[in-house]
């Protein structure tokens, strides 16, 4: 009998771990170049809704962060057409304009230290389930990542350019992952930007199943404890990191300008 045979579940999960962290490395792109390549995974996953929509990540100095020129599609952004700016949407580096919409990212990174990176989108599945003003249910493994991770703002706050938004959209967060915004759209706050690219499209088809699965009857919930060790399992930073390099290379073959 193989000796893994007689190992425990614990200690095979450990051992996994390990390995996986000694195996995979987490990339040697720049945060410019990841996020860049963010903006054109999102792009082939649906995420675009004309120049709705914002990618940001904290840039080196304090309460500044890197976002899209505001006229740009996710298509077009590359590395070096970002912008820099400050938490006043002021800019720092680059030629342009922020969405004004970046001003709730501001409040949101002044909330959340543990935040390296937000995007948020309006993609189809996500703004479908929006308009019913439910909540996410997350009910299969694949989607345990927002697991218990993933909050709901039933009352639309309207166009997210002013300070009240702000307010409204940080603290409806709290110290979760991501956001379902009725009527609107989907957040996530990422402990990096390879973690949240993963989360944002996970979001995505799990809204897709939800609707799918609602379609044909009543959604049975996992466990609590199964689903939160799932969360733990899937979301570590070095799978969020191989998922990310997979999802990269897949689109560098249609996109290979995004890092110019």
């Amino acid at each position: 009998m193989p000796k893994t045979f007689r190992q425990t579940k614990e200690e095979l999960v450990g051992k996994a771990t390990k390995q996986m962290d000694t195996t995979f490395g987490h990339g040697d792109w720049s945060v410019r170049q990841k996020l860049a390549l963010t903006c054109r995974i999102l792009f082939e996953g649906g995420h675009d809704s004309g120049l709705a929509g914002q990618i940001t990540a904290r840039a080196t100095e304090p309460g500044t962060y890197y976002t899209q020129q505001l006229g740009l599609g996710f298509d077009e952004i590359t590395a070096s057409n970002l912008l820099v700016v400050n938490s006043d949407l002021e800019v720092l580096e680059g030629k342009g304009m922020a969405n004004p919409a970046n001003r709730f990212h501001s409040w949101v990174y002044e909330a959340r230290p543990d935040v390296n990176c937000i995007i948020h989108t309006h993609p189809t599945h996500i703004v479908a389930l929006s308009m019913l003003e439910v909540p996410l249910q997350v009910s299969h493994m694949d989607m345990c990542p927002l697991f218990d991770d993933c909050a709901f703002l039933k009352d639309w706050p309207g166009v997210p350019v002013g300070n009240e938004e702000g307010e409204i959209i940080s603290k409806a967060l709290g110290s979760k992952r991501a956001l379902l915004l009725s009527h609107h759209g989907q957040l996530v706050a990422g402990d990096s930007i390879e973690q949240a690219c993963v989360l944002a499209e996970l979001f995505e088809r799990a809204a897709r199943l939800q609707l799918l699965a609602s379609a044909a009857g009543d959604i049975k919930p996992i466990p609590e404890t199964l689903g939160k060790e799932a969360h733990d399992w899937i979301l570590r930073p070095t799978r969020s990191a191989i998922t990310f390099a997979y999802f990269a290379r897949r689109v560098l073959k249609k996109h290979g300008d995004a890092l110019a």
